[in-house]
């Protein structure tokens, strides 16, 4: 196992310098220049040169990737054309507060899914099977920013029961697990998690019908084995590929929150990408996709070890 380990981090290495390339080459590629938010109109020619020489643009490409990936592997992954400010500072607070987020929405969507998944599969073909089939592929269908609007209208604005925006009264920089900041990570989170409740409950659905299929639950109930017994059985057997199902869910929400943040502001990496798009600050929009992607790398390690310690049928030389 530990030379697995090894040889997956290793092999990760080329990974994280294969998405490093692309995030620079792309946010480059953009059209537009990114000093245009700062510079004054009437801008001398002396200051443009003076702040493309601080921010290292008037350097070649590869030497200002160089430079990035060099400064990255330090903790340094600059400062921000609009703040101001150091971006990893600005990258780690956005991307706790989208990691409480997708946690919330995972969790969420594990549950549910897994419900659904194992009462379809265990009654498949009937009404409930047809049921639970129906929210999972509605679940997959619907796209996560109407759904966010309708949640506003529905449960904000006519019935007043949630609030529609925001992280809280006292921000997220001073969160806190009590009601009076939860009730602002009810909506996004619920919004977040229909997507991975409806991939993991097909997941679990053909899971769970193919192991009723196979011959040891029919000799586990010619033995006698109660249902409760049998039903033990199929989630041990169900539960490593649902996890992993669960942790790759958990990566894409982390990177693929940015309409969902947008809609409730959340201020997560989703508002904070959709903030850099727009003022077009090339270093905080190459930190955060940076720092999204190398966690992503990170929890498809995690989740394979995972997989491979509960499924021992999972041979890893």
């Amino acid at each position: 196992m530990l030379a697995y380990i090894l040889r997956r981090i290793v092999y990760a290495i080329p990974i994280m310098l294969g998405v490093a390339l692309v995030c620079f080459a792309l946010v480059h590629l953009a059209p537009g220049d990114p000093l245009v938010s700062i510079l004054p109109p009437d801008a001398s020619a002396e200051l443009q040169a003076q702040l493309r020489e601080l921010y290292g643009f008037n350097r070649s490409l590869p030497e200002q990737f160089a430079s990035w990936v060099w400064r990255a592997l330090q903790g340094d992954l600059g400062t921000s054309i609009a703040t101001s400010r150091p971006v990893a500072g600005e990258v780690l607070k956005a991307v706790g507060n989208t990691l409480r987020l997708a946690v919330v929405a995972t969790l969420i969507g594990f549950v549910f899914g897994c419900l659904f998944g194992f009462v379809a599969g265990y009654f498949r073909g009937s009404w409930v099977d047809r049921v639970a089939s129906v929210v999972s592929v509605l679940g997959v269908s619907v796209p996560h920013y109407w759904l966010g609007m309708v949640m506003v209208i529905v449960f904000s604005s006519l019935l007043g029961w949630l609030p529609a925006t925001g992280a809280g009264p006292s921000g997220s920089d001073q969160w806190h697990w009590n009601w009076e900041q939860l009730q602002f990570l009810i909506l996004p989170a619920i919004t977040m998690s229909v997507i991975p409740m409806g991939i993991i409950a097909r997941t679990v659905r053909a899971l769970v019908a193919d192991i009723l299929e196979q011959e040891f639950v029919l000799g586990l109930r010619a033995k006698g084995l109660t249902h409760f017994g049998v039903f033990c059985h199929i989630v041990k057997n169900t539960a490593p590929t649902a996890l992993a199902v669960m942790g790759l869910q958990l990566g894409y929400l982390l990177g693929g929150s940015i309409l969902i943040e947008t809609v409730f502001s959340w201020p997560g990496t989703g508002f904070l990408l959709n903030s850099a798009i727009f003022q077009r600050d090339l270093p905080l929009l190459q930190g955060s996709i940076l720092v999204l992607a190398m966690f992503f790398v990170v929890l498809n390690l995690v989740v394979d070890i995972v997989q491979t310690l509960l499924d021992p049928r999972i041979a890893r030389g």
